[in-house]
């Protein structure tokens, strides 16, 4: 379809005297992964069973493919696939028969049903393990099948919920690569998640939630930028040179600072010009540097300066 895989517009949702959700909008189209950011309690996994039709929301609409998630329910659910915050795996099947049992489920014959196991485990490098109880499995295994049983039905919509929580880095690269793969067959992904480098590398558009409110929404870049811009940081060879370097800076157009008592200088460099520009000051003056670096800001500081503003305004 053309339009949005996922969306939602004004969706609000409260339990009792406390909101969960206040007015939330998301779009996600096919081929692409939208990360959900928030801390514990912002929101993400109300939204997230909304979207999936656990929970009617309060206010709002949201769709799925085109199919109103609560006047279509049953298109819904036809489309999605979910993999939460815990592995909800039978611990007393293998992992073969975990898959085969979904798949049959979902209206699959017995033959296509194996078939489309012996895939999965493939993919999900489970082949060795396919006929073990999955409680032997280790946290990085049950996961990668968890994420198996969602895909069993070859769904449009994937819904991740904080799917690396507890795994240990190897497994999370792993679980990371599957992913890839997923949105490159063009499935519409959205992952929450509390670890902001698995936000950066997967997710085309973030949208951060702070106390079920939308506190800001973009590419990664675009939030970056938000919160400062790329800087050069120089160490001198001698730490004499400190200002020496700083006053080269300033006479080339570059405002300079020195960090603290170490010697370490820092000034703006949004441009590859700009990094030309040290280079050359810094040459122009045989000034010799210990250390050379560019910065930009992360997600981290997007998040501490986009949460810590909300509770501001909350304030």
């Amino acid at each position: 379809m053309q339009g949005p895989m996922i969306e939602a517009i004004g969706i609000g949702k409260s339990f009792g005297p406390v909101t969960a959700l206040s007015s939330v909008d998301i779009s996600v189209h096919a081929g692409t992964v939208h990360g959900l950011l928030g801390h514990n309690g912002a929101g993400k996994t109300t939204l997230i069973n909304i979207l999936c039709t656990v929970l009617p929301p309060d206010r709002g609409t949201a769709r799925i493919a085109g199919y109103d998630v609560v006047d279509r329910s049953h298109e819904v659910r036809a489309r999605i696939g979910l993999t939460g915050q815990y592995a909800a795996v039978d611990e007393n099947l293998s992992g073969t028969d975990n898959l085969i049992l979904i798949a049959r489920l979902l209206g699959a014959s017995r033959r296509q049903a194996r078939a489309r196991a012996h895939e999965l485990l493939e993919i999900f490098d489970l082949t060795k393990a396919a006929h073990r109880p999955s409680r032997t499995y280790s946290g990085g295994m049950r996961r990668r099948l968890d994420l198996a049983t969602s895909l069993v039905g070859r769904p449009d919509v994937v819904f991740l919920d904080e799917p690396t929580t507890g795994l240990d880095p190897n497994s999370r690269l792993a679980l990371w690569e599957v992913v890839e793969d997923i949105v490159r067959e063009g499935a519409a992904v959205l992952l929450t998640t509390q670890y902001l480098d698995e936000a950066d590398r997967l997710a085309g558009t973030i949208t951060v939630l702070a106390d079920g409110t939308v506190v800001a929404s973009g590419t990664s870049a675009h939030l970056k930028s938000q919160v400062g811009s790329r800087a050069v940081h120089i160490v001198p060879a001698d730490p004499a040179d400190a200002g020496a370097i700083v006053l080269a800076l300033d006479r080339a157009g570059l405002t300079a600072a020195q960090d603290g008592a170490g010697g370490a200088i820092s000034a703006p460099a949004e441009t590859s010009a700009d990094l030309a520009t040290v280079v050359r000051a810094l040459d122009q003056e045989r000034l010799d540097v210990a250390r050379f670096s560019l910065t930009e800001p992360t997600l981290d500081d997007v998040y501490l300066a986009l949460t810590r503003r909300s509770t501001v305004l909350a304030t």
